[in-house]
């Protein structure tokens, strides 16, 4: 019995050590103002179960409420326009640390306030209809900096998303979705939960079907095939894809790209470098992948949002 209590303990301390070395512990994240999206008693699209967030090693896995963490500049450094960060992982996690927080950091060294959005994502049990949640939670983040503008020193018409692969598709789902997906009966209900601007790196858009994804993170990909709801009221978007991807094929940004030249959207610009797989982020980049950084940034003035 002391052998079996012993090991227990073991394994206890085990895990505890193995949770304070997790990505929750180490990223700096959750050291950041957090601003949470709804009022636990009324959020919309929640059948009211009560879980607990689920984070290892720097991904959330499961969050109890959406949320987002603000990165803000020095006072002198800052200018008037915000980013909203959209992490990936193929809708059953989010990567914060390496397509969020180290984004963030990266907007925050020109002057741009950053948001990370943590999402409810569509393997949440408490979400009653799973193909809307992440465009709906994205919605109300752009809805919540547009009404708080004021308190950031933020354009309420210079603010922007940015996302990594699945974070792609949600910032390109609420720069395309038209139906008003968040509304929660409140006074954020009043402001625009379109974008001013997107930025996609590697995007999920329409042509990427995952093996052995869920029914309903399908069903989600199915119902929002975003090159097919393109409008002329899309805002500006910008690019950067790898020709060697094989995760998300690069012609999921090329036909983005091709609707909204269709609607007439202007100033959007399309970069598909030789490579970078299915990797693209701040972290050493081969050949010319290395410049995306520097063409965003350059984007962002050449579009007006950046002076």
């Amino acid at each position: 019995m002391k052998q079996i209590l012993s090991l227990l303990l073991l394994l206890f301390a085990t895990v505890v050590a193995s949770a304070q070395n997790s990505g929750s512990v180490q990223s700096d994240l959750f050291t950041h103002p957090r601003i949470n999206l709804y009022d636990i008693t009324s959020m919309p699209n929640s059948i009211g179960t009560q879980h607990y967030d689920s984070i290892v090693r720097n991904r959330t896995w499961r969050i109890d409420e959406p949320r987002m963490y603000a990165y803000v500049p020095g006072l002198e450094e800052r200018r008037n326009t915000a980013v909203i960060v959209i992490p990936g992982g193929g809708y059953i996690k989010q990567a914060y640390e390496t397509a969020g927080v180290s984004v963030a950091k990266w907007l925050n060294t020109f002057g741009v306030t950053a948001f990370v959005l943590l999402h409810r994502l569509p393997n949440q049990p408490d979400v009653a209809d799973k193909s809307i949640v992440p465009f709906q939670d994205a919605q109300r983040a752009v809805r919540w900096v547009r009404a708080h503008a004021a308190e950031y020193g933020i354009d309420p018409e210079r603010i922007g998303v940015i996302g990594c692969s699945a974070g792609g598709h949600v910032s390109a789902g609420v720069s395309t979705i038209n139906d008003d997906l968040s509304q929660c009966g409140d006074s954020l209900d009043k402001y625009s939960f379109r974008p001013n601007f997107c930025m996609l790196i590697s995007p999920v858009i329409s042509l990427y079907m995952p093996k052995g994804v869920d029914k309903d993170v399908k069903r989600l990909l199915e119902d929002y095939r975003i090159d097919r709801m393109v409008t002329p009221q899309n805002p500006p978007t910008l690019f950067i894809h790898a020709a060697d991807d094989r995760t998300v094929n690069p012609d999921n940004s090329i036909l983005m790209f091709q609707a909204l030249q269709r609607a007439g959207v202007k100033h959007s610009s399309l970069h598909i470098f030789p490579q970078g797989k299915h990797a693209i982020s701040l972290r050493s980049q081969p050949g010319t992948t290395a410049l995306w950084p520097e063409i965003a940034e350059g984007w962002m003035r050449e579009i007006g949002v950046l002076e």
